[in-house]
Parts: structure tokens; sequence; C-alpha cells
């Protein structure tokens, strides 16, 4: 790809400002801005920026599709009595596993992209305005007539999940003419996550358009019902880097029973090698995780790592698993090998299991790597 001098020049300065337009470029540069549109159209068709919010190829990358909803949290000041009202604390926070996802990674250093579905409403409104400020681009989310969904939350006093109810409606009416403006985004990004909130169809077809462009794939299920839901996608021909889920999650993902022990969960991931999954990461909760991965050449037994790496102040668990593969999927972006990427993962959730938000406001690369050297994992 040879670029010229200009289209060089105006590299530079969207790798400094991604957000700015022909009219600041032109000033800058010290020309006019229909020159600086030729030259914009001449990045976009060599593959060199994508589309508004001018992503820069060669930079790491992510679109993230999936769920952006906002959270009603309500926490108990006491031990829960479910039969009846309990005193506590309400906040609402931006959430949404692929939106917690991009702004994990935006957090972390690395550009991201969401396309997701909102509505047109306060919700939406909020829910953008704070995913915007944590440096996540929205050029490809579609705001619908849909109200923006919901997560409502019930902790235990010490910060445990007792029970949820989403109503991701918004996210469910999402179809592939929605999404299919993002193509050239996902064709020429360096990772594409997709949540187990997107419907069958949409979350096949952007994997077929990522596969088709050597784009890797890595799969979120979000819960037990689309886990089992995304298990259709699973195919030898259309091979996808990693899947994370939980242990339910990956029972469902294999369709049987699967036990909380390492035999039981490598029996179970190897099924998933066998369907085209390269990493099979398995969240166990206070026991960590279980990373199996198939060898390069589809050869020999997969390797099976365990990671213990958790917190002992937690504070709330709500968006801990989505941290977590934010964290996984920076690692492997900055060449981190799969091991040292799910460790880096791990203390990405265990800090964000002490913070009140979904989404830890002060999360770095520095601080988790500070947290894994205070641990002596690096």
């Amino acid at each position: 790809m040879k670029l010229t001098p200009q289209e060089q020049a105006i590299l530079v300065q969207l790798r400094a400002d991604p957000l700015l337009d022909a009219a600041a470029l032109a000033d800058r540069l010290g020309t006019t801005r229909a020159s600086v549109s030729v030259a914009l159209s001449n990045l976009t068709r060599k593959g060199a920026i994508l589309g508004r919010g001018y992503l820069v190829r060669g930079e790491a990358g992510v679109v993230v599709v999936g769920g952006a909803i906002m959270d009603v949290k309500a926490r108990s000041s006491a031990r829960l009595d479910p039969a009846t009202s309990n005193p506590g604390e309400v906040t609402t926070n931006p959430g949404g596993v692929g939106r917690n996802i991009a702004e994990n990674l935006a957090r972390l250093g690395t550009p991201t992209h969401l396309v997701a579905a909102v509505g047109s409403d306060s919700f939406g409104e909020e829910l953008l305005g704070h995913t915007r400020s944590a440096g996540v681009s929205l050029d490809h989310v579609v705001v619908g007539t849909r109200p923006t969904g919901t997560y409502l939350a019930v902790l235990d006093h010490e910060g445990d999940l007792a029970v949820a109810v989403s109503d991701m409606s918004a996210t469910d009416s999402l179809t592939v003419a929605d999404v299919e403006p993002a193509k050239a985004l996902v064709q020429h990004c360096d990772l594409l996550v997709i949540d187990g909130n997107v419907p069958l169809v949409v979350a096949t077809w952007l994997a077929d358009i990522a596969g088709s462009a050597g784009v890797p794939v890595v799969l979120e299920p979000v819960s037990v019902v689309k886990a089992g839901r995304l298990r259709p996608l699973l195919a030898p021909t259309r091979p996808v880097l990693a899947v994370t889920p939980n242990i339910a999650e990956l029972a469902a993902l294999v369709d049987r029973e699967v036990a909380d022990t390492v035999p039981a969960i490598s029996r179970a991931a190897a099924d998933l090698h066998a369907l085209g999954v390269r990493h099979v990461w398995v969240r166990r909760g206070a026991r960590g995780s279980l990373l199996s991965s198939a060898p390069d050449d589809g050869a020999g037994a997969p390797t099976v790592s365990t990671d213990g790496t958790i917190s002992s102040h937690v504070v709330d668990v709500t968006g801990a698993g989505d941290s977590m593969t934010a964290g996984f999927v920076h690692a492997l972006l900055r060449d981190d090998d799969p091991v040292a990427a799910a460790a880096f993962g791990q203390a990405t959730a265990a800090l964000t299991t002490e913070s009140v938000h979904t989404v830890r406001p002060d999360l770095t690369s520095a601080l988790v790597t500070g947290r894994l050297t205070s641990q002596g994992t690096r």
C-alpha cells in the first residue's frame, strides 16, 4: 500500500486525533478541504482508514458487536429476605455485555468500535454519552424505535448476584441490514468480539464476514440460554479464536452437563476444539479460570492451564466477566501468549470486583500490570 506524502501526513494527524474532520485536517496541514477530502477517500479505498472516526489500519482495532443497556443495580444492606422489601441502595450505570467489553478495552488503551442498538430515549443518550467519553467509537450504533435495554440486578449484602432480569428487545431486533454498514470495519479490524445477545443470524453473518477476511473472532456467550443459541454457529468451517464461557455456559455450548473439574472441563473444551475453536477459556468464579488451547497444527492434545487469581476485597461482581474478556483480548492484541493473556484478563476482573462500577473508571493497562506484578505473575 503506497501512500502519498499528503496521505502520510493525514495519517499522522489521525493517529493523534481520530475524530478530526476534513476541515480541521486542512487547517492543520495548510491545504484545502477539497484536497483533504480526496486524500481521505483514497486512504479509505486503500484500506488505511476505516470510515468516520477514522480508525487507522495497523492499530490494534477491535470491533465489538453486542448489547448496550442501562444497568439498574439494587444491593441490600443486610442479608436478603426474598419474600419482602429489603433496605439497601439502588444505582444506575451504563451496561450491556458488548458495551462493557468495549469500554474496558478503550480504558485499557485498545482502539475500539461498538456496534449495538439503543433507543431514542434518555437512557440511550446517557449510555452513549458515557461510552463515547470513555473513548469508544460509536459511529455504527443503531438508534431505533425500541426502548434502550435495561438490566435489573439484585445483589446481596456481600455483593454477590441474587437474581437479575434483562429487557434486551432493542438488541433482539437487530438485523443483518442494521449491521451491514459496519461490514468494511469488520473486514479490516484486528479482532471481532460478538456477544451472545446478538441474534444468531446476525452473529453468523458477522462471523462469516470476519472469517472471509481472516479476522479472528472471540465469542462471549453471556448466559446459558444465549450460549445454547450460539451453538449452531460453531463449525470446523467457521473457525473461532476463543470462547469465554462459565461452567454452565460451557455445558450449554456442548449440550450436556459439565462438572467443575479439570478433566470434565477439558473434555468439553476438546469438543469445542473439534468445532474449530482455538481457545476455550472457562471461568470458575472463586476458583479462577481454566484455559484449554488447541495446538497450532491441530494435532496432539490441547494444552491446559489454570489461574486462581481472585480478589479478597469483592465489592460488586457485576461486569467482572466482561472486563475479563476485555483484558484477555487486549493482551492477545499486544502479542501476549494465551496463558499470559488469560492471567491479564483474570487480574482485570479481580480489579473490577473491587469497584462499585460495572466498568472500573480508573482502569488502565498499567493498573492491571501492577496487580500482576504484586502477585508475582509478571
